[in-house]
């Protein structure tokens, strides 16, 4: 029997609808698939070279915002990036609902976009690693206020770059460079605010501290681990060895909220004006 007409361009604009709105619902959070080559853990991450990719970041005026720090100790020390905190009259960390801290002291790195914030206290710290190795396809997993929202990005480890800052402040240091493979639903567009938040592993330990994104091409950038371990040794802080808990593409929500319920990464908001 001949199906009608009507039925036949009624299927046709079904199947259409389908590919155009649900299949690519899957992956709508993400850029375009990696290369096979980063699917999975690769080679070593190689030293820094002339030859690694340059970023360009535009530094401009401070203005009131938000951004991300995570504890590295019991002595009230945060890791957060300094452009978060560069220029701000006042530094708080929200610690509960409408409830702000203010950070007593602020020590900025001179070399790279890194920044500690001292509280006098802190509660358990995350397990920070800057001396182990990375491999090119490790998965990563970024946490903070991405858009001054609890969110998190899930990506893998491309390569190394050079981030180079011109505006009211011109440095160049070396960064590590992440592909974005997923992120929270419903977190589109910038990732502002999700700035000095960690990059952790699959081991749950934090790997980096996040500095710059490119959105257009889905790239997030942190500092590098020799960055944070000598501006760390410079200020005589001793990271902490926190207790770290796995982490995977399935449960990096999950593990997001723990870790942002339990304060070893909080909100940071900065005050310019009077």
């Amino acid at each position: 029997m001949r199906l009608p007409d009507w039925l036949i361009y009624a299927l046709a604009l079904t199947a259409f609808v389908w590919v155009i709105f649900l299949a690519d619902n899957d992956r709508m959070d993400a850029p375009e698939p990696l290369p096979d080559a980063l699917r999975e853990d690769g080679p070593t991450l190689p030293q820094a070279s002339v030859f690694d990719e340059t970023v360009l970041v535009q530094v401009s005026a401070p203005q009131d915002g938000v951004g991300t720090a995570f504890a590295i100790d019991r002595a009230g020390n945060w890791l957060t990036a300094r452009h978060v905190v560069d220029g701000c009259r006042r530094v708080s960390l929200l610690v509960a609902p409408g409830r702000y801290v203010t950070v007593g002291n602020v020590l900025l790195d001179p070399r790279s976009d890194l920044a500690l914030l001292q509280t006098g206290r802190s509660p358990r710290a995350v397990d920070l690693d800057v001396e182990n190795e990375l491999r090119v396809g490790e998965l990563g997993y970024h946490i903070g206020y991405p858009q001054g929202r609890p969110g998190e990005v899930a990506s893998r480890l491309l390569a190394r770059s050079r981030l180079i800052t011109r505006g009211i402040r011109s440095n160049e240091e070396p960064v590590l460079a992440w592909a974005e493979i997923g992120r929270t639903r419903g977190l589109f567009g910038s990732l502002g605010g999700l700035s000095g938040g960690p990059v952790f592993d699959a081991e749950g330990r934090a790997r980096g501290v996040i500095v710059a994104e490119s959105p257009r091409r889905g790239r997030i950038y942190t500092a590098a681990p020799r960055s944070i371990a000598d501006f760390l040794d410079g200020r005589g802080v001793t990271p902490t060895e926190g207790r770290s808990q796995p982490i995977a593409v399935e449960n990096y929500g999950r593990r997001a909220d723990d870790l942002r319920n339990a304060l070893q990464v909080v909100k940071v908001a900065c005050e310019v004006g009077r």
